[in-house]
């Protein structure tokens, strides 16, 4: 059995613990690798390593440091089938959505190659006599990442790249569930010339891991999860001093007016809703249809197309691509399953029941981790299936009956990620975008994902602190800024100054 180890000091490390975890292939629930579980002491070996190879990365050029991440960009290239299998052995992923994933990753290691121009800062002579001022833009340290199973490579790849760019050493822990892809990341840094030491990986428990957000040795931390965590490492690295930016969870939505283009929006929610078995926190499991007529057509049009979804291993020889794999584990399995029992309890209308309506090609029901496309109907506000995140294949339909109501209904919402419309009329839309009140916002676009040279990131309980991920603010989260005022002497007197200057 293929043990996963820690990635320290530019090398594979075991725990002298001794102490390992099954990590299972979601399609079979079969062991595929053994996960090594970290100490305390080594979690701290881990910090020390990055902490001590700062000095010399944060001084390397930014041009240097670019050059190291254009390599990095070649090699995943290089290596992006091998590295697309590793995906789905672990969390599940069909092909297309395992390269999806890597495509989307390399778009912000792509952004962070142009860390030169990014940070150059900006520059004012003369704003007094003689006087000049500029700005510096320094890395801020040792920064830690936490990142989810949903997308072992492509949230890592939202973090790191760009905080290597900007001159920072990193320690990343990721999720038990699929913890081999950021390790082979790591190989490939170091291929690329990264020097040992500035990228880390750590595999612990969550115990252990509160050493990421409490030592004085870091500076920053990034974290994907759920908003109750997110919360909680919020305020307890904030507390302890350092910046943080912690994504929580979500609660997409999708406003149907009664004019949208039929067909081009079903598809576009079949995507959105089923992409990924819905383990996104992008998908979209809510559509607020506006009006009656606009809810029967989607439920009419939507029906079919849920009952017919391929569902089965991400990777099947010999036959077309499934449209959707399996949950990542079997507790995320029963959690979805258990949303399914309590939408029904609740009194939603089960259209479309995911518990029964799998169509795994060429194996059992029982193997793996499946849930097959769900659809309710008439959900209302007061159901848990509206207020909680299912992260899984099951889409609601709520019905209003205009679109002032369907807004209001979307902004009541405690989670603000991402929402969407789907219309013709272009006033409408403008409205939407000026009054919805969520982070990310799309028209006609089922997933609202901003290209990584924009900053990603929502509102309300869907996040905490006040950077968002890659982009501008990626950069700013990953540097500090420092300004200069600066006056060289051409060798006259001045006299002492005993007021405020001003320099204009």
């Amino acid at each position: 059995m293929h043990i996963i180890g820690n990635f320290i000091g530019g090398q594979i490390t075991y725990s002298a613990s001794n102490e390992t975890i099954p990590v299972y292939d979601p399609a079979t629930g079969t062991v595929v690798r053994e996960l090594t579980q970290s100490t305390s002491e080594e979690v701290a070996e881990a910090i020390t390593v990055a902490h001590e190879a700062l000095s010399a990365w944060s001084k390397t050029s930014p041009l240097r440091r670019a050059r190291v991440l254009f390599n990095f960009k070649e090699l995943i290239e290089q290596y992006r089938n091998p590295l697309a299998e590793l995906i789905i052995s672990e969390h599940g992923k069909v092909w297309s959505d395992a390269q999806s994933e890597l495509t989307r990753g390399l778009e912000v290691v792509e952004f962070s190659c142009g860390i030169p121009h990014l940070i150059k800062g900006e520059y004012s002579a003369n704003v007094g006599p003689g006087i000049d001022s500029y700005s510096l833009m320094q890395p801020v340290g040792v920064v830690a990442g936490i990142t989810p199973f949903n997308f072992p490579a492509m949230v890592p790849l939202w973090m790191f790249p760009i905080a290597l760019a900007c001159g920072n050493t990193f320690v990343l822990k990721p999720s038990a569930l699929d913890p081999s892809e950021v390790v082979r990341m790591a190989e490939l840094l170091k291929e690329a010339g990264l020097p040992d030491g500035v990228f880390n990986v750590v595999h612990c428990s969550n115990v252990n891991a509160e050493q990421l957000y409490k030592d004085p040795r870091i500076a920053a931390v990034s974290f994907v999860g759920s908003s109750s965590v997110a919360e909680y490492i919020y305020k307890i690295a904030s507390a302890h001093g350092k910046r943080v930016q912690a994504f929580g969870a979500a609660k997409n939505h999708a406003i149907v007016m009664p004019d949208a283009d039929l067909e081009a929006t079903v598809k576009a929610i079949m995507g959105g809703a089923f992409g990924s078995a819905g383990e996104r926190c992008m998908a979209l499991p809510v559509v607020v249809a506006v009006g009656e007529e606009t809810a029967d057509k989607l439920i009419t049009h939507l029906t079919p197309l849920i009952k017919n979804l391929r569902v089965g291993p991400g990777i099947h020889k010999d036959r077309e691509e499934n449209d959707m794999g399996p949950v990542v584990s079997t507790a995320h399995q029963k959690k979805v399953l258990s949303y399914i029992d309590k939408g029904e309890q609740e009194g939603a209308k089960l259209v479309v029941d995911g518990r029964c309506n799998f169509q795994i090609l060429g194996l059992n029901c029982e193997e793996g981790y499946y849930v097959g496309g769900t659809l309710f109907d008439h959900v209302t506000p007061e159901m848990v299936i509206w207020r909680e995140e299912i992260f899984g294949p099951v889409l609601s339909i709520m019905r209003t009956p205009d679109y002032a109501s369907a807004l209001q209904l979307v902004n009541s919402h405690e989670f603000g990620n991402g929402s969407t419309i789907f219309t013709r009329q272009g006033h409408i839309a403008r409205e939407f975008v000026q009054n919805v009140e969520a982070g990310m916002v799309g028209i006609n676009v089922p997933v609202p994902v901003p290209m990584a040279f924009h900053s990603f990131g929502g509102w309300k309980r869907s996040v905490f602190g006040a950077l968002n991920m890659h982009g501008p603010d990626g950069v700013r989260f990953y540097t500090r800024m420092k300004t200069v005022t600066s006056r060289w002497s051409n060798g006259q007197q001045t006299d002492s100054e005993f007021s405020m200057p001003t320099l204009g």
